[in-house]
């Protein structure tokens, strides 16, 4: 949608992404103070925030260098009397949970809300997260949404419940929620002026230790139990009568997919859907379940809902039949859809699965029979390629073990790369080599990005020179967060304010590494002596590559009207020794089936003359009749 609709002060009916109705609610919430770490399925959130941010001089917005130091900026700022708001990622709540924990007991000032997303399935995080366990573990409500109009409710909820009870409030979202579109019913937009205030006004200290954190946590509890009578009566609950002795608890996204599913098994089945998940409405669920025989509960992930269910069964109704994930008839891994829900629907009240929807699977398979395998590559002229190719000279003399980290480069552990022997979470390449290194004979070095780096990379690095380890670092300096979108990092010379290019070379050695040296990622041939003399080297080095994001380095280029010039290879000179192919992997070339030699297509290529610096006898040249870089 048009950002002049999320920012439109008329009430309205707009079409919206579920993340951009969530914006939308947090500028009607008269949020002042947001801050993010860039992490999908909430990315939308931060870019629409980013560009509010432009309009609306009230409200401040900070990309932060990660999700702890985010969270604890906007409950710094509720702290002190203004609502705050950030979102992050389910590995995001990893991060920040000590704060996250911390919160549950102090509580807050002003309206603090919290949205965290998680991924069924994988799709951009390394596990498959089940968030709404900390909600329970950190004594702090929670608010699940179904879709986009009740993401947009919950989040304006959640700010309400927040200032009453003084507690930070979470929004726990998934991908199917975060990333559905629709017709979303906005209010009207007021909002009114940020007045700085004095700390003196606050009248309250925020701090947890020994008796203190023992009252703070009593509180909270009862502060809890206030929260669940409030929500019995909250519109995010709800009952749809049906028949029978047979009953559907649900939540989320699995809520519309069993809309679906009964609906296309003609069964008509009461359901209650829940929108609060922590505490449980326990009354409402009571009075669901007191007549039925059985109660199917659908939820993504683990039993979380199931398991609370079978406790209040126990009291109301102890000869329910709870069917569910622990019955078998639902998966505890992956996203669920339409067909799985009528699998698992059909499983637990003894029908036979509808055959229609494995004939579509079969067929499907059938098709992808015939394509082609293809794994995730990197974009025509992305630094990180020409970095690796410049690595790899040096590898092919050692004995080595190549810890990665999360970024674009997490790909090189895939075909035709395949050199990763670690990739586990963010920052993790520092640590694993500090281990690995006191116990392997051979070179030990990590590879981070440069956002990744400052968001957890730092204390690794850190510890390796204090420790003296012997090891290599090797910084991917691309200038902006690129996996995520290009949103800035602390190393970025942009961002919603002014703000301070944080300079890598000038940390490194601060923390004090002896042996920095940087490269230019588009000169791979004379960056191979570089890498190899940091990687000889005894105790820690680091090499700094640099060279712009593809991506972002075009779009710079197009705001400034300035084109992007592709290069072309010459047929005479080129002898199909396909180096350009074989050695670099890059999207843009190919063999031109009629000749036999390398081609290079225009609208792919980002001209970055890599492959020309690579081809042994010169066959590639700028279609602008000069080099491009």
């Amino acid at each position: 949608m048009a950002l002049q609709d999320i920012s439109d002060p008329s009430a309205k009916k707009a079409f919206m992404l579920g993340n951009e109705a969530v914006a939308r609610a947090v500028l009607e919430s008269d949020v002042k103070v947001t801050a993010f770490f860039p992490g999908s399925p909430t990315n939308e959130i931060l870019d629409t925030m980013y560009q509010l941010s432009e309009k609306f001089d009230d409200l401040k917005m900070e990309v932060s260098a990660n999700e702890k130091v985010a969270l604890e900026t906007a409950a710094g700022a509720s702290m002190a009397g203004v609502r705050g708001f950030t979102s992050m990622k389910s590995v995001g709540l990893n991060v920040s949970s000590d704060t996250f924990f911390s919160l549950g007991y102090t509580g807050v000032n002003a309206g603090m809300v919290l949205l965290i997303a998680d991924d069924p399935h994988a799709h951009s995080s390394q596990s498959e997260q089940d968030g709404r366990y900390y909600a329970e573990a950190a004594h702090i409500p929670m608010l699940e949404p179904s879709t986009a109009q009740e993401a947009y409710g919950a989040v304006k909820q959640a700010f309400e419940l927040s200032e009453k009870y003084e507690v930070l409030t979470l929004v726990r979202t998934t991908t199917r929620v975060n990333h559905q579109s629709a017709n979303v019913e906005i209010d009207e937009l007021v909002r009114n002026p940020m007045k700085k205030k004095e700390w003196s006004d606050v009248e309250k200290k925020f701090y947890t230790l020994g008796a203190k954190a023992r009252e703070l946590k009593k509180d909270a509890l009862e502060k809890l139990e206030n929260i669940r009578e409030d929500f019995e009566e909250y519109p995010l609950n709800k009952r749809i009568e049906g028949s029978g002795s047979t009953g559907i608890i649900t939540s989320g996204v699995s809520y519309l997919h069993t809309l679906e599913a009964l609906e296309e098994m003609d069964l008509d089945l009461p359901i209650l859907k829940l929108g609060t998940t922590y505490p449980l409405p326990y009354k409402k669920l009571k009075e669901f379940i007191e007549g039925l025989e059985k109660v199917i509960v659908v939820e993504e992930l683990l039993p979380y809902l199931e398991d609370g269910i079978r406790e209040i069964a126990k009291e109301v109704n102890p000869d329910l039949e709870i069917r569910g994930k622990v019955s078998g008839d639902f998966s505890k891994v992956g996203e669920y859809n339409v067909p799985k829900v009528v699998r698992g629907i059909s499983s637990a009240v003894g029908e036979e699965n509808p055959k229609k929807y494995e004939s579509y699977k079969k067929r499907g398979d059938e098709l992808k029979e015939i394509l082609s395998d293809r794994s995730p590559i990197f974009c025509p002229g992305c630094p990180h390629r020409s970095t690796l190719w410049s690595l790899q000279q040096v590898l092919e003399e050692k004995d080595y073990v190549f810890n990665n980290d999360i970024g674009c480069y997490s790909m090189f552990l895939l075909r035709p790369y395949e050199i990763t022997d670690s990739v586990l979470c963010m920052g993790s390449s520092m640590g694993l080599s500090s281990g690995m290194q006191h116990v392997l004979e051979d070179e030990v070095i990590a590879m981070i990005g440069d956002s990744t780096l400052f968001h957890a990379g730092l204390p690794g690095l850190v510890n390796a020179v204090h420790n003296r380890h012997d090891l290599t670092l090797i910084v991917l300096d691309n200038s902006v967060t690129a996996m995520t979108g290009q949103q800035p990092n602390p190393g970025s010379d942009f961002g919603p304010d002014p703000v301070s290019e944080v300079d890598i070379e000038k940390v490194v050695k601060g923390i004090g590494v002896e042996e920095v040296r940087k490269i230019k990622a588009f000169s791979p041939k004379e960056s191979v002596d570089d890498i190899r003399e940091a990687v000889e080297h005894e105790g820690v080095s680091v090499v700094i590559s640099e060279g712009p994001c593809a991506l972002y380095h075009d779009r710079l280029k197009r705001k400034r009207g300035e084109p992007i010039v592709p290069n072309e290879i010459d047929e005479e000179t080129c002898r199909s020794i396909y180096a350009c192919i074989e050695e670099f992997y890059c999207p843009a070339i190919d063999i031109d089936e009629e000749t036999g030699k390398s081609q290079i297509h225009y609208d792919l290529c980002d001209g970055c003359r890599v492959c020309g610096k690579l081809c042994p006898v010169d066959a590639m040249e700028s279609t602008g009749g000069e080099e491009n870089e």
